[in-house]
């Protein structure tokens, strides 16, 4: 069976402290656009609705616009920008660098299902 969705009639839409999440959901993929807003930072704004001290979501990525630094529980580092692939296992923070919006497409499937919900 064929599936067509438009991310500009998402199914879902979760907002939370300088930016939100629009979510499509299809049989075998969950497919999320993200826009984080200057000043966003996982762990101020995602962080106490998660419960957890960092994202423990992993993400499949790929950058539309704006710049993103991401910081691994180990201490590595990297940066993404436009046009950048990247994944990104459990256990990181992030955050939002310069004065643009980023709005990142996650193909992972666990940022569409859980990313931004409170625990219970």
């Amino acid at each position: 069976m064929m599936e067509i969705k438009a991310v500009e009639k998402p199914d879902e839409r979760r907002d939370f402290p300088h930016g939100h999440l629009e979510a499509v959901h299809l049989t075998g993929l969950d497919f999320a656009v993200a826009t984080f807003e200057p000043g966003w930072r996982w762990s101020e704004s995602v962080g106490p609705i998660a419960g957890t001290g960092s994202c423990q979501v992993h993400h499949n990525g790929y950058v539309l616009q704006g710049r993103m630094r991401i910081r691994m529980d180990d201490g590595a580092e990297g940066e993404v920008g436009p046009g950048d692939v990247f994944v990104c296992p459990p256990g990181h923070d992030a955050w939002v660098v310069g004065d643009e919006p980023t709005v990142v497409f996650d193909f992972a499937g666990g940022m569409a299902q859980e990313y931004a919900k409170a625990t219970d």
